[in-house]
């Protein structure tokens, strides 16, 4: 073997490292908001690597949030327990026996984040929409029908969050809400992370999901868009061709970011290292959202 092969691969690491640079005093001391769902969640070993790819945001100067689901959890649990999981226009009905469910495992969720975190030396907390009253909210209805303890944003108390960012802490969050009775609300996992974001003026939210990005024809792989402005991604929703579970999730984003989010990334979670790909790299893999033309040049940093 020569010298000049043997220094390939740890000029490639250099050439890596080097890429980051900007993107790493970019967003040195901003707020990242992590949307942590889907297989990635499942996948023990993409379970890792998701972790880990947070922790390095934590080490290298961001101020990372995650917000997580467990919505696959919730239904093997109701499952176990010989309950029988039911579902209005793609939403689950959660009744007062689903609800004690729901909340038992996305605490247990939390606490297997929280523990995969610290043990990588970082400390974490996991928390709820109930601590610190964080997460406020009403009843959502479904076309009109009752869809059991599911809950609808109403208001955010940002404060615990900020406590624990100051305190160089990595808030790990699960969507449990409360009503005016203080009732205990499941919350969709998306619409807490973009309220979450709003709230706290986050520079960046990244969705974890299943699919590579937001498609112009989801049956064309080819199609992906790799970043978009505001206005564009607003056009495309509006224009009705946009199916599935990507067009809530879309329009989250808008919103969250006519509120004050600077750029959103949609990405898939089965890749391995895919936040870093993402965040760190020219080219990014998913789709980006900024907030106009002149954002361009950072829209994945």
């Amino acid at each position: 073997m020569n010298l000049e092969s043997m220094q390939i691969e740890p000029m490639q690491k250099a050439a890596v490292l080097i890429e980051a640079l900007p993107y790493i005093q970019r967003f040195n001391r901003k707020i990242v908001v992590v949307k942590y769902g889907g297989s990635a969640m499942v996948d023990e070993e993409l379970k890792k690597k998701v972790i880990q790819d947070v922790v390095l945001l934590k080490l290298v100067g961001f101020k990372p949030i995650i917000v997580h689901g467990g919505g696959k959890e919730i239904s093997r649990w109701v499952g176990k327990v010989g309950m029988e999981p039911h579902f209005i226009n793609g939403l689950r009905v959660t009744d007062e026996a689903t609800m004690e469910i729901a909340e038992m495992v996305l605490n247990k969720v939390n606490k297997s984040l929280v523990q995969l975190v610290n043990e990588l030396g970082v400390k974490a907390v996991g928390i709820s929409g109930k601590d610190g009253m964080m997460l406020k909210c009403r009843k959502k209805y479904s076309g009109g029908q009752d869809i059991g303890f599911v809950g609808e944003i109403d208001e955010v108390d940002p404060q615990v969050i900020y406590d624990l960012l100051e305190k160089d802490f990595l808030p790990i969050i699960c969507p449990i809400g409360f009503d005016e009775d203080f009732r205990s609300y499941n919350i969709n996992a998306d619409d807490a992370a973009c309220a979450i974001a709003t709230a706290v003026k986050a520079e960046k939210l990244a969705f974890l999901t299943d699919v590579e990005g937001v498609y112009k024809d989801y049956d064309d792989k080819s199609s992906l868009i790799s970043e978009m402005t505001v206005e564009e991604a607003q056009a495309f929703v509006d224009s009705g061709m946009l199916g599935g579970g990507m067009l809530p999730k879309l329009q989250n984003c808008i919103n969250a970011m006519e509120q004050g989010v600077s750029r959103v990334h949609i990405m898939d979670g089965r890749i391995p290292h895919c936040l870093l790909l993402e965040i760190f790299t020219d080219k990014g893999i998913g789709t980006a959202i900024f907030n106009s033309k002149e954002d361009k040049r950072y829209y994945h940093g």
